[in-house]
């Protein structure tokens, strides 16, 4: 079998390619939430997805108003560790925090099986290569139409599988492939997002990133069409908060305060938030009733991933 499509490659594509607004779609949090933006206005399918989880909050539109609450009800005993009747938000931050981690175990343990071909519980760079690469190393890419992007992902996963190598032996364990394809969950990964977001980004190859290379990447304008306001905010952003020395451009330094920005736990912030609009008594935490009551924001919501938990009929935590 040949992945023609390497994942570690592709990781930033896959994590926003869903309803992420151009102009945020660089920021890396932790594990994402949900794929969609978090703005009531337009709807709750951010918070659907935090409660629920994203596999969850699919299969959960599909249920019946009685399937529903059955199946809330089923999550909220979860959540309640200590068993009081109340959901609190101490609870509430774990268990969106499980839901995080669990997406995180669930998309390695996906791929584990393509790439250990030997199911020694290790891969090899070769595995991982040769798998994902196959013939097509071969051929040096000549049947490939581009073939000069899939030279430049084959480098640039070397590079990563090196980085997310520790002990540089070549062969990654499972926490090592974790970090080759989740980066942004490792602190010693950080340079390698960095290093890849400002080659995506910049166009002449002088190693920074200018403001039409910037905007560039988040907008191109059709004939005739008025730039947004919000692309003018956005060139705001960039003279005015992102290029913190004034000098026209964004170096390593500044592209990382961009797209790492720090230790925000939205979790906990998710957490706040869905108590915020599902507490009716204001007492700081949630029943049942309460819930049953918001069900269709709940139905929007990423704490119910209750598929996620569920699997060949066995309870899974």
């Amino acid at each position: 079998m040949v992945l023609l499509k390497p994942l570690a490659s592709l990781w930033i594509l896959a994590a926003v390619a869903f309803a992420v607004p151009a102009q945020e779609k660089r920021i890396h949090h932790h594990a994402d939430l949900s794929d969609h933006v978090h703005d009531d206005a337009h709807g709750f399918q951010y918070d659907h997805e935090a409660f629920l989880g994203k596999e969850e909050a699919k299969t959960f539109d599909q249920l019946t108003p009685e399937e529903s609450k059955d199946r809330l009800g089923k999550i909220v005993d979860r959540i309640d560790t200590d068993k009081d009747g109340y959901i609190s938000h101490a609870e509430l931050h774990y268990w969106i925090k499980h839901r995080q981690r669990r997406y995180i175990e669930e998309n390695v343990n996906k791929h584990w099986k393509d790439y250990d071909k030997n199911q020694d519980g290790k891969i090899g760079w070769e595995e991982y290569k040769n798998t994902t690469y196959g013939y097509y190393l071969d051929e040096e890419f000549d049947d490939v139409e581009d073939k000069a992007t899939y030279k430049s992902m084959l480098t640039r996963d070397e590079r990563r599988f090196k980085i997310a190598d520790r002990d540089g032996d070549g062969i990654a364990t499972r926490e090592e492939f974790t970090a080759f394809l989740h980066p942004e969950e490792f602190d010693y990964m950080k340079d390698v997002i960095v290093q890849e977001t400002v080659e995506d980004i910049d166009k002449n190859g002088d190693g920074k990133i200018n403001l039409e290379e910037y905007i560039g990447d988040m907008y191109t304008p059709e004939n005739g069409e008025h730039e947004p306001d919000w692309v003018q905010t956005e060139r705001k952003h960039f003279s005015e908060f992102r290029d913190t020395n004034k000098n026209g451009y964004l170096d390593a330094d500044e592209v990382a305060q961009w797209i790492l920005p720090g230790e925000v736990d939205h979790a906990d912030n998710e957490a706040k938030h869905l108590i915020h609009e599902t507490d009716t008594d204001k007492d700081g935490r949630l029943t049942l009733s309460e819930l049953f009551d918001k069900i269709d924001y709940i139905k929007t919501s990423t704490i119910t991933d209750y598929g996620g938990m569920i699997m060949d009929g066995h309870d899974e935590l």
